[in-house]
């Protein structure tokens, strides 16, 4: 089945060789609940193996092209930002709110994005200027963010990658309880980014993300019709991606809503 252009159906293809028995290991851990000790070890074995199986996967469509995972720091401006399992934490608790995320960046730019979920059988794909897509077996279904427009009822997701920052995240929490009253946090940035592309979210706040963590869930987001904002930006007038990958720090929501989320940050 054919993902857009060659180079991601190419990159889908890959993440699925490599994840093939991601469903069939979380489905172990439930098994391993009583043993502390023993669900740590399959856990780290487990993202050890796939983080493996994901950089030969990724070496063989660009040999030439450097792979990031949240280990590690980024340079240079043409790469892979791959997080093997976004949301471990839930994973190793058995809450199927985890992902895949890959993502590929040529010059600083973002040019495709795939977030998949393989116990919900959820795979959300984009390429800059193509759309957004859920994968569907005999088509695609392409996604655009919600149609919401005032904060008040709005579903918003607020996310956080460092615990010491806790406090930081709690004040935002207390403001989008007060302003909208319906707040999530799934543990999963990039799968929250996939559901504001969906319109399952209407907004998604999060804070100190690893550049694979939220570049493939940001491309989702701007091809499905949505807007992404850096928390210290100066103008939310205007969009700077660059910004945002290099922050950490980002709010992502639909045109309408964006400055009332803008406010939320600040």
């Amino acid at each position: 089945m054919l993902y857009g252009t060659p180079f991601v159906t190419a990159q889908v293809n890959a993440l699925k060789k490599a994840a093939h028995t991601l469903d069939r290991d979380f489905m172990e851990i439930e098994q391993l609940q009583n043993s502390v000790r023993g669900s740590k070890d399959f856990v780290f074995n487990t993202y050890t193996r796939l983080e493996k199986r994901l950089r030969e996967s990724f070496a063989e469509i660009r040999p030439e092209v450097k792979i990031f995972t949240p280990s590690e720091q980024v340079s240079g401006k043409t790469y892979f930002a791959i997080s093997p399992i976004e949301g471990i934490v839930n994973f190793a608790h058995g809450c199927p709110d985890f992902a895949v995320s890959v993502a590929y960046i040529e010059q600083g730019e973002v040019l495709s994005g795939i977030v998949f979920n393989p116990v919900r059988d959820e795979l959300y794909f984009a390429s800059k200027g193509n759309g957004t897509f859920r994968e569907g077996a005999r088509s695609h279904e392409r996604m655009r963010v919600s149609a919401a427009k005032e904060l008040e009822g709005a579903l918003i997701g607020v996310a956080n990658g460092y615990h010491q920052e806790r406090a930081e995240v709690s004040k935002i929490v207390a403001v989008v309880m007060e302003k909208s009253g319906n707040v999530r946090s799934s543990g999963c940035v990039a799968q929250d980014l996939a559901y504001v592309a969906a319109g399952k979210l209407d907004a998604s706040l999060s804070l100190h993300n690893h550049i694979s963590s939220m570049a493939a869930g940001i491309l989702l987001v701007k091809e499905a019709g949505g807007l992404v904002r850096a928390k210290g930006a100066k103008d939310v007038r205007v969009e700077n991606v660059a910004e945002v990958l290099s922050t950490g720090d980002l709010s992502a929501t639909n045109f309408n809503l964006t400055q009332k989320i803008f406010e939320i940050f600040k």
